[in-house]
């Protein structure tokens, strides 16, 4: 029995699905990815856009004591209490700032089979792209500047590069509530 490469059918012929290094828990088989493109601190990051419940406009967080400078607070989101993240400072970066187009990006999460919400601070969210399966690469092995268990994968576009956010990592609540370390 022969080895079947990527994209083979057992008769050989080749398939148009690209198994989607966004969805490695499942495997799926996609030909395309949508991803909400934003900036931190003048560098641009992406996520897969069916993770994403809501974008806000920036509004007042409040700051909780004792929390690593990672946190920036909570905020009132129709009468439920939502952390935000400040994704610069979660990258290792000082904290971000706030502006006219800063916002906050709401995810649903995950954790002790209970659905959370977590907001992530980022300075201006650009647009919604379509990125073809084909034009996913692995992450490289050297020359990143964030943990390289943060990124799920690069998304090439154009000339450039961006940098695809494994979510579920960048919000771990293990790692998020783990105040020890800080």
């Amino acid at each position: 029995m022969s080895e079947m490469g990527v994209g083979e059918t057992s008769s050989g012929d080749m398939i148009n699905a690209v198994v989607n290094p966004l969805d490695a828990m499942n495997k799926t088989k996609l030909v395309s990815e949508k991803i909400l493109s934003f900036i931190s601190q003048r560098e641009i990051y992406a996520v897969s856009i069916s993770r994403i419940k809501e974008i806000i406009e920036y509004e007042v967080v409040t700051h909780v004591p004792l929390a690593p400078d990672y946190i920036r607070g909570v905020i009132n989101l129709r009468g439920r209490v939502v952390p935000v993240v400040d994704l610069s400072a979660r990258l290792g970066r000082q904290q971000g700032g706030v502006g006219k187009r800063s916002c906050i990006v709401i995810f649903e999460v995950i954790f002790a089979d209970e659905s959370l919400e977590i907001g992530l601070a980022v300075d201006t969210v650009n647009e919604v792209l379509d990125v073809a399966q084909e034009n996913l690469e692995q992450v490289p092995a050297f020359g990143s500047n964030i943990r390289d268990d943060f990124i799920a994968a690069m998304a090439h576009i154009d000339d450039d590069f961006i940098v695809l956010l494994d979510i579920d990592r960048v919000l771990s609540i293990e790692e998020l509530a783990d105040f020890s370390d800080q």
